[in-house]
């Protein structure tokens, strides 16, 4: 995941509720079904993902509401390229996280859930989530977004929260890895506007043996997403000796175009972090992956490397650009705005006059 900007922390307490995605079982014991671990749960026993817990005979939240930092970001840093691009974004992280990424460049809050012990020693503070509606409108942002360790572990308090942001006119993006059970995905992807779901890697062994999650469970995750009309983009991080064979990128390009060609692929670029220590990507081999993907994709682009040929959005027609990005600058003038009052869905290229319906204003 993408770490946070900016950051405004308050220190506070935790506060416990009971989860909705669980099933008791004999002798006291619990399984919660949130995400494909399933994982049983003794008395006093955690989850993988370290905040969902048995206390009492009942799965609890102790980390209901706790966020881990606030900041207001632009739209681009979760990344979403093609959803309102240059707008700010108003983004909450979180805690813990069920996938076990020895590369993870945010591994502080997503391995570590050091509030749960002190919680007066915790950077962040607990949000009820109207307080979070409130600072955003307070804010001016026109969108929340959920992200930075993985939200859907959070997975009854992004309901609560998304549902409050709808019907305040907020939009909600979610930035996740898709590690959920299909029951969970379609309930919070109904209240989601936008996503960036992480397609960590094509192999099925490297998601098992390394990261300890489940491909096809992601997989079917970002399926769901674009059936159900969310704006969807993904990214892959290009980590090396593990997932940058050429290969196996263009087995997810393919698998990307299978849904859709015009849906955004971000090529980022990795640094060594955590428990992985091999040299940093490559940075002819994320070129020659961005090259690859765009023979399938209308859109890819790369990350985490200063300049480069793969940042602007160009009109898929006519060739001219359509949006420029620059280190701290968006310009979207190559965009028009729609002619009907009213109309966000899309806009057109100033160029040749097509409606650029990728792109959600």
């Amino acid at each position: 995941m993408r770490g946070p900007g900016r950051a405004i922390r308050d220190r506070g307490m935790l506060s416990g509720r009971e989860s909705r995605f669980h099933k008791k079982l004999e002798g006291g014991k619990l399984r919660c079904t949130l995400c494909p671990h399933n994982c049983v749960l003794p008395e006093g026993g955690r989850g993988r993902c370290k905040v969902r817990g048995n206390e009492g005979g009942s799965l609890s939240l102790p980390f209901y509401g706790y966020i881990s930092a606030l900041a207001m970001d632009p739209v681009e840093k979760k990344p979403l390229y093609h959803f309102r691009p240059g707008s700010l974004v108003l983004s909450a992280g979180f805690s813990g996280c069920n996938l076990r990424c020895p590369f993870c460049q945010n591994w502080h809050i997503s391995q570590r859930t050091p509030a749960a012990e002190s919680p007066g020693e915790g950077r962040g503070r607990v949000i009820e989530a109207k307080e979070l509606i409130a600072l955003a409108l307070e804010s001016g942002s026109a969108q929340i977004a959920y992200t930075y360790s993985e939200p859907l572990v959070h997975a009854e308090y992004l309901l609560e929260a998304m549902t409050l942001a709808r019907e305040a006119g907020l939009a909600n993006i979610l930035v996740s890895n898709g590690t959920v059970s299909d029951g969970a995905a379609k309930a919070i992807l109904s209240l989601t506007d936008a996503v960036n779901v992480d397609l960590k890697s094509f192999s099925p062994e490297t998601y098992a043996k390394i990261l300890g999650g489940d491909l096809d469970t992601v997989l079917a995750f970002i399926t769901e997403a674009h059936a159900l009309g969310v704006h969807t983009e993904l990214t892959t991080l290009i980590v090396t000796d593990l997932n940058d064979h050429l290969d196996e990128l263009e087995r997810a390009a393919s698998f990307i175009a299978g849904i859709s060609p015009s849906i955004p692929w971000h090529l980022s670029a990795y640094h060594p972090d955590y428990r992985w220590n091999a040299p940093p990507t490559d940075k002819g081999l994320l070129a020659e992956a961005a090259r690859l993907g765009k023979q399938l994709l209308d859109f890819v682009y790369t990350g985490n490397v200063p300049g480069g040929d793969f940042s602007d959005t160009v009109c898929p027609y006519c060739g001219k650009t359509l949006i420029r990005r620059g280190a701290r600058r968006v310009d979207p003038s190559g965009l028009l705005l729609p002619g009907k009052a009213g109309d966000r869905a899309a806009g057109y290229c100033a160029s040749c006059g097509k409606k650029a319906d990728f792109i959600r204003l």
